[in-house]
């Protein structure tokens, strides 16, 4: 029990940045090839720019979780300084891809529901957001930095998650992906720690309940979400 407690202490972090890269991977696998190498109709320009600032995040994450296991701090704490800047252009390219593949898939792939779905990647730029800024706020304090930026990152896999196969990850409950992860880290902690830290008690509710609103408002086809959407998209 020492030992494997040791290892997860020492190798946690790398091993989710790895963890969260296959899922990612996994997840697109099965969509990449008809929306970004081979689409049928031409995707809008801006999804390759998208797909490229999250994919840089990753190896942020990885080179970062990396930087910490071999113990070069210093390198880390410069580095971060880049990761500050991806990370803020995150939301803003988050925001702007949903919009933009909403006005496309409703005007060129005529699917429906765009602006009811719309609300589900926007609430994944929000549960990116809030706990990344206050990661930077804490930069200083090194046990909530690291679960705060772990989190913000969970939260960029929903995307993924609703690419697993139906078999495996029924539509409806892809965000259980996302909380299983975080789980993870709570579990983490109460391995080594015998304690769950505050960033996993209060994120994971969080989370669980902005997910079960979104997906209520998008499955129900709530009439004041469409009205936003309907202008966001207009």
């Amino acid at each position: 029990m020492e030992i494997s407690s040791d290892l997860l202490n020492r190798y946690f972090y790398f091993g989710m940045s790895l963890l969260i890269v296959a899922v990612v991977v996994y997840g697109f696998s099965f969509t990449i090839g008809g929306n970004l190498i081979h689409p049928a109709i031409p995707r809008p320009p801006f999804l390759y720019f998208h797909a490229a600032v999250f994919s840089l995040w990753l190896l942020f994450l990885i080179l970062q979780s990396a930087l910490v296991r071999t113990q070069n701090v210093a390198i880390h704490r410069t580095v971060g300084w880049f990761g500050v800047a991806l990370g803020a252009a995150i939301p803003i390219v988050g925001v702007t891809i949903a919009i933009t593949m909403a006005r496309f898939n409703a005007l060129k792939l005529h699917q429906t529901n765009t602006e009811s779905d719309l609300i589900v990647p926007l609430f994944d730029m929000v549960a990116f957001s809030i706990p990344f800024s206050l990661a930077i706020s804490w930069r200083k304090k090194p046990e909530f930095h690291r679960r705060l930026t772990l989190v913000a990152t969970c939260a960029l896999t929903a995307a993924a998650f609703g690419r697993f196969p139906e078999r495996l990850l029924p539509p409806v409950f892809f965000y259980t992906g996302v909380d299983v992860l975080i789980l993870l880290g709570a579990l983490r902690d109460l391995a080594v720690l015998r304690r769950i830290h505050p960033v996993y008690r209060y994120a994971l509710p969080g989370f669980i309940a902005g997910q079960a609103l979104v997906m209520y408002t998008s499955i129900h086809h709530s009439p004041f979400w469409l009205k936003i959407a309907h202008a966001l998209l207009s």
